[in-house]
């Protein structure tokens, strides 16, 4: 059956499962949305589980934002076995004795890695070397010299510990990789270690998600498209963090039309919305007085916005 695609608009915070990668949970759950248009807002690994926020529609427009977003994880850490991959989806490379350790010793080793560091990227990642991922160089079994880069780790904190698992908790900016940090810790603590579970709990302005799942989704499916639309997010949820303008209907028209407005304000970005409370653009201030604007939306009156 021809599938027909709908203009479905709004961000839903989907609990991604184990064993998909992010893009494969997109389209799950954007075939059950019908949704003519998706994306999501930064890779998950398959092993990971958590918050993969979706962006359909309008909303897409908005990814790149909360892509550069905080996140905070919750790892479990496996002391004294190294991966190629970093995490328990790897070929085992190096089996060390574990020290003994207090909890003191891995607060040490702890410090070392919080702020702005330098971080060498996994050789099995999503990023991209001459229009190829670096895990598919990697299986092919090419040779890969990756530079470190500058990341920032809000924080990395031991919650607890059984035996050889260390249970720990991150906050971080974006491009840091988890799986480097445990891995360099293992090599701090002389031993090496690698990531056994992970879970995204929040991003960046979604501090306390209510998540969705493809289970529930599915169930909802079932329901109809009302009860899945029910789920979604308007696209200004994610732009809470900027101050709002409110237009009156000249100006909003002027903006609709690309039309540069007079409007003194401190310079900076701003979501502007029209006199009736529709999202319209986020817009740039200038020092002279003007609004430019960044990103349109073209989501009609605001009770047609999800």
């Amino acid at each position: 059956m021809k599938k027909h695609w709908r203009d479905v608009h709004g961000l839903l915070l989907l609990d991604k499962p184990i064993g998909l990668s992010s893009n494969q949970a997109l389209q799950k759950a954007r075939n059950l949305y019908w949704a003519a248009k998706g994306g999501h807002t930064g890779s998950l690994d398959p092993l990971a589980t958590g918050l993969l926020p979706l962006c359909f529609g309008e909303a897409t427009k908005i990814a790149g934002l909360l892509l550069g977003s905080s996140k905070a994880y919750e790892a479990q850490c496996v002391l004294g076995v190294s991966t190629d991959t970093a995490d328990s989806t790897g070929a085992v490379i190096d089996v060390r004795t574990v020290p003994e350790l207090s909890d003191e010793d891995i607060e040490r080793a702890l410090v070392g890695f919080r702020g702005k560091i330098r971080q060498v990227p996994p050789i099995y990642s999503a990023l991209k070397r001459d229009g190829e991922r670096l895990y598919q160089l990697a299986r092919r079994g090419e040779s890969i010299e990756i530079e470190a880069r500058e990341v920032d780790v809000h924080k990395f904190d031991l919650t607890s510990r059984e035996g050889d698992t260390l249970h720990l908790h991150v906050e971080c900016g974006s491009g840091t990789y988890v799986r480097s940090l445990v891995r360099d810790l293992g090599d701090a603590l002389g031993c090496g270690a690698h990531v056994s579970a992970l879970r995204r709990t929040w991003v960046e302005p979604f501090l306390s998600p209510e998540m969705t799942t493809l289970d529930e989704l599915e169930r909802l499916a079932a329901e109809g498209v009302e009860a899945l639309d029910a789920r979604l997010l308007p696209v200004e949820s994610g732009l809470i963090g900027y101050p709002e303008i409110v237009l009156d209907e000249s100006d909003s028209q002027k903006l609709r039309q690309g039309q540069r407005i007079r409007l003194l304000r401190e310079p900076g970005t701003y979501m502007a919305k029209s006199a009736q409370g529709g999202l319209l653009a986020l817009v740039e201030a200038h020092p002279d007085g003007t609004l430019r604007t960044l990103r349109g939306f073209n989501l009609g009156p605001p009770d047609a916005q999800n």
